[in-house]
């Protein structure tokens, strides 16, 4: 990383380590995501979405799925998600533990807005960098929770 934030993609080495001289390249999507969390982190709904790809198990990508369609500033509850993907299946119950670990290996967390599920009484629960952090995430969106559960 640059001491102004950017990053350096090396494109070759010498024997003897990094090359001396480098083209410095900056890809197109480096400068969506980076531009995309400059809007979100100043409180404002970005109108786009970076390109990105998940790679995971066909039940993560799925309810990954769902977690693309919560609108900003929206929240929505493990229940909630494990109910639509049993409906979509035809089964009658989903477990909506499996949705909160499919949620907990979401691997871009913020773009893939996991912070915006909360537990089925309204409690902020299960988010990998800390619920202190998922909450003030939500204030961002214009969502203040106070109630906290602790697992």
């Amino acid at each position: 990383m640059l001491s102004d934030g950017r990053y350096l993609l090396y494109l070759g080495f010498k024997k003897s380590g990094f090359n001396d001289e480098y083209e410095e390249k900056e890809l197109d999507v480096f400068k969506k995501t980076r531009k995309w969390l400059d809007i979100y982190f100043k409180g404002i709904d970005p109108d786009f979405t970076p390109e990105y790809r998940l790679d995971g198990t066909s039940f993560r990508k799925e309810v990954w799925k769902y977690l693309e369609r919560i609108p900003y500033g929206k929240t929505v509850t493990y229940k909630w998600i494990a109910d639509k993907i049993a409906a979509k299946r035809g089964i009658k119950k989903m477990s909506a533990q499996a949705v909160g670990n499919a949620v907990g290996h979401n691997p871009i967390s913020i773009i893939v807005p996991c912070h915006r599920v909360i537990g089925s009484d309204g409690s902020l629960i299960g988010y990998a960098a800390g619920l202190d952090i998922k909450r003030e995430i939500l204030k961002l969106e214009k969502k203040e929770y106070n109630n906290v559960r602790r697992l």
